[in-house]
């Protein structure tokens, strides 16, 4: 199966699919709006938000390791949800005014193109589980 044991540039495999590079650019934009929180959220909302967002590479990385569409399905998954979680950390930052509304649609559409990547190569993995 491509993608999950043929190695590419990177001694890892995971390093090279697309989603996972799409998902450490969100992964860093995140990052960055944690790091501009007011100091009460430090511990919060800003560590939640990091956490997630090291969630949504983690998963794909150990998920491409296991070389079993099944479980790399799964781990793909948990991504997924990972960033559904910061959706929700953005509305949060958004209704507090910790970011302003272009800032937010602009995470959003990122957002949107990541979680179309991640559905993208979850329907490549469960294409390629009869072959």
């Amino acid at each position: 199966m491509v993608g999950l044991g043929d190695y590419g540039k990177s001694a890892f495999g995971f390093e090279d699919l697309d989603v996972y590079q799409g998902a450490c650019g969100f992964r860093r934009q995140v990052y960055d709006l944690a790091h501009s929180l007011p100091g009460r959220e430090k511990y919060a909302l800003a560590q939640q938000m990091t956490r997630a967002a090291i969630s949504l590479t983690n998963n794909m990385a150990e998920g491409y390791g296991r070389y079993n569409w099944q479980e790399t399905t799964q781990f793909f998954r948990h991504s997924r949800g990972s960033l559904m979680e910061i959706i929700d950390d953005l509305n949060l930052c958004l209704e507090q005014g910790y970011m302003t509304d272009d800032a937010w649609q602009d995470l959003r559409r990122a957002a949107e193109s990541l979680v179309r990547q991640i559905n993208g190569y979850i329907r490549y993995l469960q294409s390629k589980k009869s072959g």
